[in-house]
């Protein structure tokens, strides 16, 4: 048996009478609830094993520790209709342990999601040769009805249910009126030790203590247990303590491997408890059962013969038959498809009288459930008059259209990571979302937790498609520490749109740990992420015209602090092809090509060379994502293929330009301590830097052709 620990045993922890002391069995629970509750355990844990076992192993141990915990999840707490998964107002669950899917799966199967069937739940570990799928894959994804987010990385889930109860509560706050709670979503995260020790959990954590969100419950599956050894051997702090002093309610129970009813007790308790969210602490033993119980080796594998037959034979089943539910346990567990039906038709006649007494919040309701932004904002930027953004800093005109998009677009929500006047992300302090001004506000503080706040914009996006549109904002330098939930969101196809202002060394005094060099490399390489650099206001106008056109996809819009110098013949339509020529040329004899804080230096130097003699084209390309997307005609007229030298400028390490050009100018190292101007000058990417550049690159070619001679760093 794993080592329990001390902390919530000697009265460390909130108790309530029928979990706090490990009793089986509360006062008020039947014979007959507690030995049907029993049998749906083990028939639980059976299924598990079959699951587990079928191609050889999977995460099973988890799962199997946690059966009791999910009979009072799925047959007694949570609201959710298995037969119409997506239905709006579901209590969310989360599984941030995401290696136990089996849990899930098991439970989905059981309750009766129609799209998890038997067959479906076969596949699971299965090699799939030959094209085959399952929606049973190694960890949930949210592309499958019945998973509210992809989950894995560990930490992810618990950010992403702070997300999913930020969104409850602002639109309870928003919708809810008396006789009519509308949105009376919960939000219930199942996590493992190892998520706990995740720092964008202890984030989320900090963030949903701060922020009183009293619908969200988080579950330890507290095991003592990690793949490598006892949980001790790496962590023995006080975790109850810990989530005490980061603002949550803390509850505790003893027995969590059979007693249902003190586990519903605590999660109905969970109801009741006001102001703060709430953490219970359950103890549970991996790989119940079998011979490995307690153990690292019950993590993941296949489970002992001997032990899968004396559990079937205990539930009275043929242990050489798998993937059968005993017919009783199957009817406990399907109850819940007409539950969920009848609560379902009741909220909808709910909705219904609602709409006829508030028509016009029944209309704005109905309009976030479907996603709708309407067209008020495409005609906002369509005729976005730049006259007086001329020169300046594409951060300074992205706040004026966050502000215009914030009145236009119920659904956009969210905020900063504490640099937000930096950041130019302007807001009102009656539209903080906090206990102290009101839930029914869409700007969030996130304080210095950057990871988090990206993987809580993907928990608000995960809602309800739509209904939530977040950004964040920080410095892209910082937007390395958010990577984990960028990438997130961009694998699970949430559109959630990232400011990432001060994109270049042009930052200036801050020095190297502030001037993201490389950065860009990382995001223009994620697959279904927009990363896009426009230069100037006419630019950053298109590049919010890409982001909220899309809804399968996040985006970053990478922005300069300084000043912009002359770009001609930017357009804010031609964003959309990726790249677009801005100084055509005739007889041209070399194509520069640049975005965002450079651009005009390299403007300004294709005059030089033109006037020189040296015809010079110039490409704006703030959009590799974009420009990849157009068809070869259209791409051989931006980049020719005859030969000519493409030179591309940028004020990054040139990693992604060689598909396109011929040769770069950029940075090898790292920027350096000192003003905007001293550093384009100290690493030759002002103009007169570019020119001397290129000018000794057409010498070294001596008129052959670029291409063939291969791309080269200048």
């Amino acid at each position: 048996m794993p080592h329990l620990p001390q902390d919530g045993l000697n009265g460390d922890s909130s108790t309530l009478p029928g979990f706090s002391s490990g009793a089986s069995q509360t006062e008020e629970t039947s014979p007959d609830r507690s030995t049907e509750d029993s049998a749906a355990i083990l028939a639980l844990r059976n299924f598990i094993f079959d699951i587990c076992n079928q191609n050889g192993g999977g995460h099973g141990g988890s799962a199997i520790g946690m059966a009791a915990i999910g009979v009072a999840l799925w047959k007694y707490v949570m609201r959710y209709n298995p037969s119409n998964p997506d239905w709006f107002d579901r209590d969310r669950f989360v599984l941030s342990n995401g290696h136990t899917a089996m849990f899930l799966y098991a439970l989905n199967h059981l309750t009766g999601f129609d799209n998890w069937t038997m067959e479906q739940i076969k596949g699971y570990g299965s090699a799939k040769l030959n094209g085959y799928k399952t929606i049973c894959h190694a960890h949930p994804e949210i592309e499958d009805a019945g998973v509210e987010v992809t989950t894995g990385p560990l930490g992810q889930g618990i950010a992403n249910a702070v997300g999913l109860a930020i969104a409850s509560k602002n639109l309870a706050a928003r919708f809810n009126r008396p006789s009519y709670d509308i949105v009376k979503s919960r939000v219930y995260c199942m996590t493992g030790d190892g998520c706990l020790m995740e720092g964008v959990a202890l984030e989320s954590i900090s963030l949903a203590g701060s922020l009183g969100l009293d619908n969200l419950v988080l579950i330890y599956d507290n095991n003592q247990v990690t793949c490598d050894g006892p949980l001790d051997w790496i962590n023995t702090e006080d975790v109850n303590t810990k989530m005490k002093a980061s603002g949550w309610h803390v509850l505790d129970i003893a027995d969590g491997s059979y007693d249902v009813q003190s586990i519903v007790s605590a999660l109905e308790s969970a109801r009741s408890l006001k102001g703060k969210p709430t953490f219970i602490n359950i103890r549970t033993v991996i790989g119940l059962g079998t011979q490995v119980a307690g153990t690292y080796k019950a993590h993941h594998g296949a489970f002992d013969k001997a032990s899968i037959e004396a559990s079937k034979c205990l539930a009275g089943q043929n242990p050489v038959i798998t993937h059968i539910i005993p017919p009783a346990q199957l009817i406990y567990f399907r109850e819940r498809k007409k539950h969920g039906e009848d609560i379902q038709r009741e909220w909808d006649s709910l909705v219904s009288s609602y709409t006829t007494v508030y028509p016009s919040l029944g209309e704005e309701l109905k309009n976030r459930r479907g996603g709708s932004y309407g067209t008020e904002w495409l005609e906002i930027l369509n005729h976005f008059d730049i006259a007086k953004f001329n020169g300046k800093a594409t951060r300074e005109v992205n706040g004026v259209l966050i502000e215009k998009m914030w009145k236009a677009i119920p659904a956009l929500c969210g905020g900063g990571a504490d640099l937000v006047n930096s950041n130019k992300f302007p807001y009102l302090e009656s539209d903080v979302f906090h206990p102290s001004v009101s839930f029914g506000g869409r700007y969030i503080r996130y304080g210095i937790r950057e990871h988090a706040m990206a993987a809580i914009s993907n928990g608000l996006a995960a809602y309800n498609p739509g209904t939530f549109l977040p950004l964040t904002a920080t410095f892209l330098m910082f937007y390395l520490y958010a990577a984990p939930g960028v990438r997130m969101g961009a694998l699970s196809h949430l559109p959630v749109i990232h400011c990432a202002t001060h994109d270049s060394f042009a930052e200036g005094q801050n020095g190297p740990t502030h001037q993201p060099v490389e950065v860009d490399s990382l995001y223009r390489a994620m697959p279904n992420l927009n990363y896009i650099r426009p230069a100037d206001a006419e630019e950053t106008i298109g590049a919010w015209i890409i982001a909220l056109g899309n809804v399968t996809k996040p985006t970053i819009l990478s922005l300069g602090r300084d000043p912009v110098g002359y770009v001609p013949g930017t357009d804010r339509q031609k964003v959309q092809k990726g790249a677009y020529v801005i100084v055509e040329a005739n007889e041209a004899k070399l194509t520069l090509v640049s975005c965002g804080t450079n651009l005009h230096y390299v403007v300004a130097a294709a005059k030089s060379l033109s006037e020189s003699g040296v015809q010079t084209r110039v490409v704006s390309a703030p959009s590799f994502d974009h420009f990849d997307q157009q068809d070869s005609n259209y791409k051989n007229t931006v980049f020719p293929l005859d030969g000519t030298p493409i030179i591309s400028v940028e004020e990054y390490v040139a990693t992604t330009w060689a598909r396109y050009a011929t040769a770069s100018i950029g940075m090898t190292g790292y920027g350096y301590s000192a003003s905007n101007a001293s550093n384009y000058d100290r690493f030759g990417l002002d103009t007169n830097g570019i020119e001397k550049r290129v000018r000794k690159y057409m010498d070294d070619l001596k008129g052959s052709n670029a291409r063939m001679a291969g791309w080269r760093q200048l």
